[in-house]
Formats: structure tokens, C-alpha cells, sequence
């Protein structure tokens, strides 16, 4: 499918394939199976990984503020505070994560016993993101899923799934296992619709309107 310039109708910035049924089990079998290995490596270790993200970010800002100019007809002021915002994300999940996703919290044991607390990750979620904020939004769903210790299943809005594909690009490359993030694109009354209703589903992010 070819994605194009919204300032230039008729100037293609790139193409993308969208998945198809096979490609979409292949997903959740996967993702499903690389879970509990993932949430089991802890706030602190997820945290790091995607501090390195930030960094690869930021270190790639030109590209990624470009993309956002040509695929999103942002300006170049809103470009540069997609990057920022998108960086500001992941950095501030990973604090929480290192907080709340690392080791037990010992509660009060008023009778002796040992009382602990801790929090991890429900499964498979499946975040879906606006065309607006094709970065910012889009990370930071991801970005909180995945700190949290879920399996990412990532569809951005089908008018700009190159700057996605970039961002997910740079997650794996900072430690991300592809299994525990993958990159779907579609159209939302189609693959949309398939992934928000699939009992497989632990959670849904979801930002954008209902054609998104």
C-alpha cells in the first residue's frame, strides 16, 4: 500500500504491506510465548532497555523528526516535540518501572507474617495509535505496556505506519526481543476490529477516534 505526503497528495513518501490472517496468528502465538519470560526480567532490566531506546531516539532524531514532517505533515517546530515527547515517555516509565516493577514491597505484618506485594504484567496487549501524534502516542502506549511487562502487539493509524515501523526499528534494536514487540499494520475496521476482540487480548490501549 503506498503512504503519502498529506501536503503533497501526489508525492509517495514510502509503502508499507499490511498483515494478513497468517501473519496475525503468527503474532499472537508469539507474543503469547515470549511473555512470561520478559515479565519475569523485572522493572529494573525492562527499564534499562528502554533508556537505551531514549537514547537511540534522540541520537535519530533528524530522520525521525523528518518522517514526521513528510508522512504527517507536522512542522518542523511539532516535529521536534514529537521526538521530545516520545523520549520524555519512556524515560518517565522507565522510573516507574524501577519503582513499582522490580522487587516485592514488604507490608506490615501486624501478627508476624511476612506480607509482600509486588506487581507484574497481565499477558498480551495490543495498542492502537492515532495519526495526530504518530510518535509521542505511539510510543508512549508501547512504552508503558512493555515496562509494565506485557507483550506488545503495536498497530499504528494506517496514515502513518512508517514512522512506527522507524520507532520499532530503534525499540528492538535497544534490546526489545521482536517476539515481545510486534508491528501490525492495518486498517482499523479490519485488523482493528480483529485485534480489540480477540479473547487472546489481556489489554487494549487506544487512542484516536473509531475509524483509527
Amino acid at each position: 500500500m503506498p503512504v503519502f505526503n498529506p501536503a503533497r497528495p501526489d508525492a509517495p513518501v514510502g509503502s508499507v504491506q499490511y498483515v494478513d490472517e497468517a501473519q496475525l496468528e503468527v503474532a499472537f502465538d508469539t507474543a503469547g510465548a515470549a511473555f512470561f519470560e520478559w515479565d519475569q526480567r523485572g522493572g529494573a532490566k525492562r527499564a534499562e532497555i528502554m533508556e537505551r531506546a531514549a537514547d537511540l531516539f534522540e541520537q535519530q532524531r533528524f530522520e525521525l523528526m523528518a518522517l514526521c514532517q513528510l508522512e504527517a505533515g507536522k512542522t518542523l517546530a511539532d516535529a521536534l516535540s514529537e521526538i521530545r515527547e516520545a523520549v520524555d515517555f519512556m524515560r518517565y516509565y522507565a522510573v516507574r518501572a524501577r519503582q513499582e516493577f522490580d522487587v516485592p514491597s514488604v507490608l506490615n505484618g501486624p501478627t508476624g507474617e511476612r506480607n509482600e506485594y509486588s506487581l507484574h504484567g497481565r499477558g498480551l496487549f495490543v495498542c492502537i495509535s492515532p495519526w495526530n501524534f504518530p510518535l509521542a502516542i505511539f510510543t508512549g502506549q508501547l512504552s508503558a505496556a512493555l515496562l509494565a511487562g506485557n507483550a506488545v502487539l503495536a498497530k499504528p493509524a494506517e496514515q502513518t505506519p512508517l514512522i512506527a515501523w522507524r520507532a520499532i526499528q530503534l525499540l528492538h534494536e535497544a534490546g526489545v526481543p521482536r517476539a515481545v514487540l510486534q508491528y501490525l499494520p492495518g486498517e482499523g475496521v479490519s485488523l482493528g476490529a480483529k485485534l480489540t476482540s480477540d479473547i487472546r487480548v489481556d489489554g487494549v490501549v487506544f487512542t484516536g477516534g473509531t475509524d483509527t
